[in-house]
């Protein structure tokens, strides 16, 4: 490919991507706030609508337990996730995978193929087993089911810092997350919620363990999303972060910094 075209393609790619994960990430945490604003009032009692002022208006937002309008009119919130993830995706595979960034011999090694292969399959096995662990018992006790992803992710770090580049292996941690989060919208999230409004729609009681479950999910997508900011920033300072020689121990501070960071604006 003409390295001209290749670098307009690379540009247009990175704009797409950051401006889906500016609206992706924009709409979980506002939705996110906005639930914690009504977990706050029903704690106190209060049954009031949450006010909002904004752009030189107010609004005024209510939370429903059942459905006052027909499914046609309901809003659904998805394609953020899926062109965000899409893009992020195409954009591994061309400076990664066909760009010659997946590995150093001073780190490990290994073929370019090896690498791919690796990278790949840190994605699928990575999701799998976040989602049978949130599927299982473990998930009952959320400090439990954290935890062992957390020890999880230290491994992921761990292992893909000895193999790959620096920047290969942080790319591929964030792109773990990154994958987590768009599976859950798309695998957990959203058929929950369809249930629940065509059980509403019939008249049916919805399960209300489809929207614990779609909660939980969304809630970890909160914790998830700042973390992956951090690793794409991580690029722009490799003398700091994946160029050294503690960069999966400095990767996991990022992590933790990130989840930090969530919790209080989720608080806020």
């Amino acid at each position: 490919m003409d390295f001209s075209i290749r670098e307009w393609l690379n540009l247009g790619l990175r704009w797409f991507h950051v401006f889906s994960g500016i609206m992706w990430v924009g709409q979980t945490y506002y939705f996110t706030w906005l639930d914690g604003q009504f977990a706050k009032m029903e704690a106190s009692g209060a049954k009031d609508p949450v006010w909002m002022v904004h752009s030189g208006g107010f609004y005024v937002v209510e939370k429903k337990k059942e459905l006052g309008v027909p499914p046609s009119q309901v809003n659904w919130f998805r394609w953020e996730a899926m062109t965000t993830w899409v893009s992020g995706i195409i954009l591994l595979t061309l400076l990664y995978y066909m760009g010659g960034l997946m590995v150093d011999d001073s780190v490990a090694k290994i073929s370019d193929l090896r690498a791919i292969v690796t990278g790949v399959l840190t994605l699928v096995i990575g999701w799998e087993t976040y989602d049978r662990i949130w599927m299982s018992p473990l998930s009952k006790s959320e400090r439990t089911g954290v935890g062992v992803c957390l020890a999880l992710t230290a491994g992921v770090a761990y292992g893909l810092c000895r193999q790959f580049s620096g920047r290969a292996a942080y790319l591929h941690v964030g792109a773990l997350f990154g994958t987590i989060m768009f599976l859950n919208v798309w695998m957990r999230i959203l058929p929950a919620q369809r249930k629940m409004v065509r059980a509403l729609a019939e008249g049916r009681a919805p399960d209300a363990r489809l929207a614990a479950r779609a909660k939980q999910r969304s809630r970890h997508n909160t914790f998830m999303a700042v973390p992956v900011v951090f690793i794409m920033l991580s690029n722009h300072f490799p003398s700091a972060t994946y160029g050294t020689s503690y960069n999966w121990e400095i990767l996991l501070v990022l992590i933790f910094a990130g989840m930090i960071a969530a919790k209080i604006i989720r608080n806020a």
